[in-house]
């Protein structure tokens, strides 16, 4: 999941500082921090670093790259643990992100963030993806009815979305700060999705048939499966693209529309 994963962990180090700990994620010997780590861990007082293990307040989570509290890899698909629930997790902003989020207040109003791509760059893309077509037609829906839309774009933005306030971000820290100030998210699971739970923004996720709401999903979002069994396959899925074509863009919209309100 990438950044996702590492939203998920900040969840699940609330309040470790409060109680005398620091999380530590890795094996229970050494803390293993993957490429997103610095990132989304930044200024967060309530996780141990690599290279703290022998600090006696750690409190050791097997939640790491290659090792998730929330699945496991089965043959050619995800088997997911639904034992688990994410708590949304948090960000802690240093003074150079919150001039941007005051910057952004001041010159953006009020807006809602859509999301049409997916990761490209993973067999699973075609099983998160809602289609171009209606994302274009859902975004056009919201501009006859005067609200403006915010495409965040990105290295992986292989989709634009027309006539909407494009923003261009060289960090995923920057985009989630602006996202703190939108009024609602929509788009696929996945970062942009932990990141709003994150921050307290509504959303409405297109999941489809992929992954389980239960698993991933957030109380505060409407999460859309299309009436689907979630399978995890890690290929292309018949029964993932039949899931997201029973999600209509009336029903996103309808969705959208009551969490505004």
């Amino acid at each position: 999941m990438g950044y996702g994963d590492e939203i998920i962990a900040t969840g699940l180090a609330k309040g470790m500082k409060e109680r005398g700990k620091l999380a530590a994620f890795g094996d229970g010997l050494k803390i293993l921090w993957g490429p997103w780590c610095e990132e989304m861990f930044a200024n967060n007082p309530n996780i141990a670093r690599p290279g703290s293990e022998p600090c006696n307040r750690l409190q050791w989570i097997e939640h790491y790259k290659g090792h998730r509290l929330y699945n496991k890899q089965g043959a050619g698909k995800w088997l997911w643990n639904y034992d688990f629930k994410p708590t949304p997790g948090e960000f802690f902003w240093s003074p150079a992100e919150r001039s941007l989020i005051n910057y952004s207040r001041s010159t953006l109003g009020d807006f809602i963030v859509i999301e049409p791509n997916v990761p490209w760059q993973k067999t699973i893309w075609p099983n998160k993806d809602w289609g171009e077509e209606r994302y274009r037609h859902l975004t056009h829906i919201f501009q006859v009815h005067g609200i403006q839309v915010v495409q965040f774009m990105h290295r992986n933005s292989r989709r634009r979305l027309r006539g909407v306030t494009s923003l261009e971000f060289h960090n995923f820290r920057d985009a989630v700060a602006t996202l703190s100030l939108a009024k609602l998210y929509i788009g696929p699971e996945g970062g942009m999705h932990h990141a709003a739970a994150a921050v307290g923004i509504p959303a409405v996720v297109i999941m489809g048939g992929f992954i389980p709401p239960h698993v991933v999903g957030y109380d505060t979002h409407i999460n859309l499966t299309g009436g689907a069994e979630a399978c995890g396959s890690l290929t292309e899925c018949a029964h993932c693209k039949r899931a997201m074509e029973r999600i209509s863009v009336d029903e996103v919209y309808k969705a959208a529309m009551g969490k505004l309100q």
